[in-house]
Order: structure tokens, then sequence, then C-alpha cells
């Protein structure tokens, strides 16, 4: 594995797997009810991430479990600034009772989650909503915490971390860039 000038991989490809592993084993521990169910994956990467959870939440319990995608982007707060590049938002079932999992790559502001907050609300009113992410980096804006946990990876405000997936970038793996070589 070759590694980019400004980039630290700080999670393998099994590293990544083992942790996506670890999610779906916490999420089915704290399920009382498997039918009630329903993750909902973040663009871009939520949304492969919540389908390797189904996959495996689906084999250890033998049911089905309801999967569906959002994107958020319309109900951020800084909407004016970002011109964001919207993507279908589907999910299958009501969410009205359900107890929804939001899935998401890196938890960093919190401002992400709260829009999937506000766009859930249009969906229906879940019994109870959880986030499972694969990275929280900190650096939180807003009172928003994950209810699952990857890895939490203490990064400086100004360094970025990026989640690459198979099905998105053809690997698995979670770098940090460092802020010189970072565009943001």
């Amino acid at each position: 594995m070759s590694q980019v000038a400004g980039e630290r991989v700080v999670m393998d490809g099994e590293a990544v797997r083992r942790a996506v592993v670890r999610l779906g084993h916490e999420i089915r521990e704290r399920a009382s009810d498997h039918d009630a169910l329903v993750l909902v994956g973040l663009r871009t990467r939520g949304i492969p991430l919540a389908a390797r959870l189904q996959r495996q939440l689906e084999e250890f319990t033998g049911e089905p479990v309801a999967l569906g995608r959002l994107d958020p982007s319309l109900y951020r707060d800084d909407l004016a600034v970002a011109r964001p590049r919207l993507e279908p938002t589907a999910v299958p079932v009501d969410l009205t009772g359900r107890r929804v999992v939001l899935v998401d790559d890196v938890l960093f502001t919190g401002r992400t989650i709260r829009a999937a907050l506000d766009a859930l609300v249009d969906l229906g009113r879940p019994a109870v909503v959880e986030l499972a992410v694969l990275v929280d980096r900190g650096h939180r804006e807003l009172p928003i915490r994950a209810d699952y946990v990857g890895k939490n990876l203490p990064t400086s405000r100004h360094e970025r971390v990026s989640v690459r997936l198979r099905e998105v970038d053809g690997r698995d793996e979670v770098v940090i860039v460092s802020a010189q070589f970072s565009d943001e």
C-alpha cells in the first residue's frame, strides 16, 4: 500500500471491516424488535456503510432489515454557502414508530446530523433515532453524539479525515490529510 504525501493511513481495509462488524454487533445487541429497525445511510459514504450493516444484521438475525438513503443537503444551515450536488432520498418504509439508525462515515461538527434529523421529520416520527459512525473525530459545534462509533480519532481542526470505501473509491481505508495538504 503506497502512501500519498500529506496523508496518514489510520485504518486500513481490515480495520474498516472489523469496525463495521463491531458496529453491527452493537446495533444488534441493543435491538428489541428487529422488524422495527431501519438503517438510513447518509450520502455519500454513509449509504454503502449502511448497506454493509444491513447485510451483517440480516446474517445475524435471519430477518430482513429495512434500508434507506438520505441526502440532508437541503436541510443544512450553510446551504447559502455550499452548492450541494443533490442525490435522491429513498426510505422504503414509514419511519413512524420505528427505531432508525442514521449511518454516516465521519462525525465532525454535527451539522450534517442536525440536517439529517430535520429531514427525518418529513419522513415520519420515529420512536427513537440513533447514530452510527465509522469515525468520530471530535470538534462538535452542536450537542450531538454518536451511539455507535467504529473509531474515535482525535484530530486537529485543520486536518481532514477522508474515508474511502470500495463501493465509492475502489478501496477501504481512513486517512488523515495534514493541514498543509488539505484543500479546505
